[in-house]
């Protein structure tokens, strides 16, 4: 499993014009999936999403949580965080779970996520095309691989 950690002063995301996720000071979480995620990734992800200390302190030094500052999240799913480009110039996503694996995968990451943040969490839709809007406060953007835990 796959995510970028984006840490955000404003946040979006809208589906055929009509905007489905909308958050101020949080994070912009993408999340890609692929067929050998388990529920150890999930679990090993949600706690650092939870703990990572990318937002300021009273100082403004990279101290605080985003449970610290009591932000929002959003989570979009996006499958082209599998893109393998080592072939030409056309991205294959080969490695990218198929829809029958990846929803209840994502579903499970959001109420793992919602549950460890004691929080409701905003999301876009699986599939959809969507229109990411953010601005990127730092900017501050953290790629994390459940595969790749060094």
């Amino acid at each position: 499993m796959r995510i970028v950690l984006q840490r955000v002063s404003e946040a979006s995301v809208t589906v055929d014009q009509k905007k489905v996720a909308d958050i101020q000071k949080g994070l912009l979480i993408l999340v890609g999936i692929e067929e050998a995620d388990t529920q150890e990734d999930i679990d090993w992800l949600v706690g650092k999403i939870v703990k990572m200390r990318i937002f300021g302190d009273e100082n403004d030094v990279m101290n605080c949580s985003i449970q610290d500052i009591d932000g929002d999240i959003i989570v979009v799913s996006q499958f082209t965080l599998h893109a393998s480009t080592k072939k030409g110039n056309r991205p294959s996503y080969i490695k990218a779970a198929k829809p029958d694996f990846a929803i209840p995968m994502y579903e499970n990451f959001l109420q793992s996520l919602e549950k460890e943040f004691n929080k409701k969490i905003q999301t876009g839709i699986f599939g959809a095309d969507m229109k990411v809007s953010l601005v990127n406060d730092g900017p501050v953007t953290i790629l994390i691989d459940s595969k790749n835990r060094d």
